[in-house]
């Protein structure tokens, strides 16, 4: 602790060049030992200059950052690891700055492949064990796998162990100089040359925040040193998560005195811009930078171009060759010039800050795309990203095109080949046509592509969004292909812009020939389907058939059922109509009848008996001089009504209910007695 306060002390008063130690200590305390709090209290800050981002970018650094590994090195400590000067030629490095590594270093010297002879032996084909040990969620889980196992295999058993998916997870700790080919999920891990014993983070992606960073992140405090070139001092400043590297490259404008706009920065990654937060950029929470001024290494550029009009550069000489090395590693610092911000002497891009949404932003770029690079030109289609999915992802499988996207770039060296060369080729051009439907976007403005990744990350998903996000600018332009495999639409492959024409073309026929084969498999599977949704429709219309069947018999017997009660009730009503007439005239033939005479009635008396339909028998008494009526009116009290049943006389056998009712019955020949006959009519 106090050879660090030593050393911010040091570097306090060589830029303040305060040479009170008391006084710059007191400073220091009432900061709480921050330099750059400490610096702002003591140099007077004026208003930053309205300044644009430089137009240079870090990304093109790359180079410089795959021979070195800055994030892991400390340049001011004494870890074996020691810079050599400024004037040291080398070889291996075209940076002016070269460190040397130890060799038992096992991240950055990998182990040798080939013998004398250029053929591997039997050692180094034979398999060896790695051991990973994964940080996740400040838990350790232990892995031991085979070298010639791939990155895919690796992650199949982290996902054993963390549930986390392949698809999000984040490793962080390969081998820096392999960090992009360990994206790959075939990529082997032999090839990447790690290490026996590895330490790596994992980061799961659906933690992350919209802007791609750890929310854990945004409240860390980042401690960077960053050593200035060609002085070779270190200053360590500390910064939040959520300063971006405009807000660092500005506070270090205010310490050295370098502007914005002339600051060469290596060891930043290759994906930021001058937007991105230190949260979200992915460097560790100890970092080491190394700054460059722009302007003393034009002025060696200048210098270089007089000795040049001058004199022939001798390239066999020693001197000679060693300014040609260094001519090419300032040629590689005027790249970062022009590689991040727009070009200014560009004044009409493919689509203007700010668009006020997408369709309008797709009219503008087609419009300009084609006023800029003229015929022949590819067909864009005009609309949101999310119409262009549904016309080539959302349709039956044999309707199905890939969606292409086009990510533009005005910054990036490659455009002009691209859309001037590769995108003007007719066989492309028909490729695209035939093939594809072809969206485009320009990314030039950070606004522009913040409305592109919503869309894209809307329409197709996160891990879509993070793919377009980790594009380095350098690389651009690019193809994003999109397919649909079975209900989801995902990121097919990515074609980058350093290709030629036959590079681009091999690439586009090889992801239709992979998508044919995939869309032959869903077009089989959806005909599958459509013939068991046919079986099925037609067992449900021959259910449905025999249902209404069923219902048609089931009401046809209801209607029967209701006729026939229909039937039996008028019928019972009939009856019962019937038999109160029926008993209505025979109270009233009751109410006729005289009263039935004894057998000492001092009259003449007859008897006379009725035989019943059923057999039996009915006996009464009437005088001699009853009328034929009184004897029918008889019957009809006892049940027999006249207009139902005849009544026939013994011998001879005649109908009495068809003669003159008022004859008596002695005049009929009744008496003194008679037996009578009913039957029915």
């Amino acid at each position: 602790m106090a050879e660090n306060r030593e050393e911010t002390l040091a570097n306090f008063q060589n830029i303040t060049a305060i040479d009170d130690v008391g006084e710059a200590i007191l400073v220091l305390e009432e900061s709480n030992w921050d330099l750059l709090t400490a610096i702002h209290k003591v140099i007077p800050q004026d208003d930053p200059p309205a300044e644009h981002p430089p137009p240079y970018s870090m990304a093109s650094s790359s180079m410089a950052t795959e021979k070195l590994n800055l994030n892991n090195l400390d340049v001011t400590s004494n870890t074996g690891v020691e810079p050599m000067a400024a004037g040291t030629p080398s070889s291996s490095s075209p940076m002016s700055i070269v460190y040397n590594i130890p060799a038992t270093n096992s991240r950055t010297a990998g182990p040798s492949t080939s013998g004398n002879n250029g053929f591997l032996n039997d050692a180094q084909q034979r398999p060896k064990d790695v051991n990973f040990t994964i940080n996740f969620n400040n838990r350790m889980h232990n892995f031991v796998i085979s070298d010639h196992a791939t990155i895919g295999e690796l992650k199949t058993r982290i996902y054993e162990a963390t549930n986390v998916p392949p698809c999000r997870q984040a490793l962080k700790g390969i081998t820096p100089f392999r960090h992009r080919e360990a994206q790959n999920s075939a990529a082997v891990l032999k090839n990447l040359n790690v290490a026996r014993e590895n330490l790596l983070d994992l980061t799961d992606l659906t933690d992350l925040t919209d802007d791609g960073s750890s929310p854990s992140r945004l409240n860390d405090t980042f401690n960077l040193k960053i050593t200035i070139q060609p002085e070779g001092r270190t200053i360590p400043l500390k910064f939040p998560g959520t300063h971006t590297i405009l807000d660092v490259k500005s506070d270090v404008s205010d310490i050295t005195d370098i502007a914005v706009r002339h600051q060469v920065w290596t060891g930043w990654p290759e994906n930021v811009s001058q937007g991105t937060s230190l949260a979200q950029s992915g460097i560790d929470l100890e970092h080491n930078l190394v700054l460059k001024s722009a302007e003393s290494m034009s002025s060696k550029r200048s210098q270089r171009q007089t000795r040049s009009n001058n004199s022939t550069i001798d390239l066999d000489s020693e001197s000679s060759m060693e300014e040609y090395e260094d001519a090419s590693e300032d040629f590689n610092a005027d790249d970062d010039l022009f590689a991040e911000s727009p070009p200014q002497s560009r004044q009409n891009y493919l689509m203007p800050d700010q668009v006020s949404d997408e369709i309008i932003g797709s009219i503008e770029f087609v419009q300009n795309y084609i006023q800029r690079y003229g015929e022949p030109h590819p067909e864009f289609y005009q609309g949101t990203l999310s119409d262009a999915l549904a016309e080539a992802c959302h349709k039956p499988a044999k309707d199905r095109k890939l969606l292409a996207i086009y990510l533009h770039h005005d910054s990036s060296v490659l455009t002009n080949v691209f859309c001037g060369q590769l995108l003007s080729c007719e066989s492309i051009i028909q490729t695209l046509m035939h093939n594809f439907i072809l969206y485009g976007w320009d990314l030039t403005f950070e606004s522009n592509k913040n409305m592109f990744l919503s869309a894209i990350t809307g329409a197709i998903g996160t891990p879509a969004s993070l793919t377009v996000r980790n594009i380095p600018t350098d690389r651009l332009p690019a193809i994003l292909i999109i397919s649909k495999s079975r209900s989801n639409c995902e990121v097919f492959s990515v074609i980058h812009g350093n290709v030629g024409v036959d590079d681009l073309l091999s690439q586009l026929m090889e992801s239709i020939d992979l998508y044919t084969e995939q869309q032959r498999v869903e077009i089989r599977e959806e005909n599958e389907r459509a013939a068991r949704e046919q079986v099925l429709f037609e067992q449900d219309m021959a259910y449905r058939e025999s249902l209404e069947a069923d219902r048609a018999k089931e009401e046809a017997r209801k209607r029967r059922e209701q006729m026939l009660a229909s039937e039996r009730k008028r019928l019972e009503s009939e009856k019962a109509e019937q038999e109160a007439r029926r008993v209505a005239m025979r109270l009233e033939a009751e109410k006729t009848l005289p009263v039935e005479p004894d057998a000492n009635h001092p009259a003449e008396v007859t008897k006379i008996r009725v035989r019943q339909p059923s057999g039996d028998f009915l006996e009464r008494r009437f005088t001699a001089d009853t009328k034929l009526n009184i004897l029918l009116n008889y019957i009809t009290s006892v049940g027999f009504p006249v207009a139902e049943y005849k009544m026939f006389s013994g011998w001879p056998r005649k109908d009495l209910t068809t003669m003159d009712a008022d004859e008596t019955l002695k005049n009929l020949r009744l008496c003194p007695q008679e037996t009578v006959i009913l039957e029915e009519r």
